[in-house]
């Protein structure tokens, strides 16, 4: 009886432990290349279309047998640029040279530009109303301590 208890145990334990396992696990990892990238002016964030990330200078890790992808720069103050880049395989022979994966261009370089300045908006000055002109002569008021000055016309001088 106390055999048949360590026997059930025994396969369940080793069940459990299958149940863990999956086909992915037998699959070979695959075999990464490394792309050089570099920007102008360094230190710009550079995204490969494939997943992986890096700050300029340095390198991504790229799967050998990736297609053709592109690496996004962005840098604050400057416009965002996207690089592709074609990858070429090369089947070796094995006997005088190994398989290759070419990458174009190598190393994957981003010329950034700078945003364009945003100017600040001028307003056009406003123009000034003319000062209206003057009245004559406004009427005296009726209750005014002061008469208003008269004003002459000077007579006509004779022609000689």
């Amino acid at each position: 009886m106390m055999r048949s208890v360590i026997v059930v145990a025994v396969a369940s334990l080793g069940l459990a432990g299958c149940s863990g396992l999956s086909m992915d696990s037998f699959k070979p990892t695959p075999k990464t290349v490394s792309v050089q990238v570099d920007s102008v002016p360094p230190g710009a964030d550079a995204t490969s279309s494939l997943g992986p990330s890096c700050k300029t200078p340095c390198s991504l890790a790229v799967p050998d047998n990736a297609e053709s992808f592109s690496v996004a720069f962005t840098l604050p103050n400057y416009q965002p640029l996207t690089v592709p880049v074609q990858v070429t395989h090369r089947p070796g022979d094995y006997i005088t040279s190994q398989p290759a994966t070419v990458f174009d261009p190598n190393p994957v370089i981003g010329e950034l530009q700078a945003e364009p300045t945003k100017r600040p908006v001028r307003r056009k000055p406003r123009k000034r109303a003319a000062p209206k002109a003057a009245a004559a002569a406004p009427a005296p008021a009726a209750s005014s301590a002061f008469p208003a000055p008269q004003t002459t016309v000077a007579p006509a001088q004779p022609a000689r």
